[in-house]
């Protein structure tokens, strides 16, 4: 983390006076000098932490972060193959990038939470299962998958809709990746994006909305 200055608000670091030689006899002069030197340091340090420990002092800390989605509709060939989710834009980057359209990469080690939203459609007449579960540095993590039934189509050309939606801690090392990977028991059972409507005027949906936040050291 680093100490930052937000708008107008500034927090000081600290500032470490060279100390006053020592004179080979005592001095009392000396002595009070190199007090006062180590009074404001030592003041500095009180000021620096009981704001940094405030109820609002974490406004002051920059931790890694990465906010990514995509615009496309992503599909499966067969339902006998798992996917990575991809991602095809990046809208927030602080020590979280996203690498190779899949891989959330991280600069620094630490426990971070992974979230997810994604946008679920069937097209078929049945119910159907999509698993999601997290691969990190390209092996899945064992007991992190989820499986979501997305019901059967509301009519001939009229699909259902699922948002599937959870968070996951995952413990990185410096450079380490982890990836979104995806199942589907049939391939009209997929990940969708829709354009933006009208009557009433809204926003697109994007086909995946995934952040990634540092928590904690490890």
């Amino acid at each position: 983390m680093t100490v930052n200055n937000i708008g107008r608000e500034q927090l000081n670091g600290t500032s470490q006076s060279v100390l006053a030689t020592a004179p080979v006899e005592y001095n009392r002069q000396y002595q009070d000098l190199l007090n006062n030197q180590l009074r404001l340091y030592f003041t500095q340090i009180d000021g620096l932490t009981s704001t940094l420990l405030n109820i609002s002092g974490t406004r002051f800390l920059s931790a890694p972060y990465g906010a990514f989605q995509d615009s496309t509709t992503q599909t499966a060939a067969n339902n006998t193959t798992a996917y990575p989710i991809t991602f095809n834009t990046t809208d927030f980057s602080n020590g979280v990038t996203m690498v190779s359209n899949s891989r959330f990469t991280v600069e620094y080690a630490g426990m971070y939470n992974l979230q997810f939203s994604i946008q679920l459609e069937n097209l078929t007449t049945a119910i159907e299962s999509i698993d999601i579960w997290f691969r990190k540095n390209g092996t899945d993590i064992l007991a992190s998958n989820s499986r979501f039934g997305v019901s059967a189509r509301k009519g001939a050309g009229n699909p259902s809709h699922l948002i599937a939606g959870l968070n996951y801690f995952i413990d990185m090392q410096a450079n380490d990746y982890v990836e979104l990977v995806w199942c589907t028991t049939d391939v009209l059972a997929k990940i969708v994006n829709y354009a933006a409507g009208t009557s009433p005027t809204r926003p697109s949906v994007p086909s995946v909305i995934a952040t990634m936040s540092y928590v904690s050291r490890l």
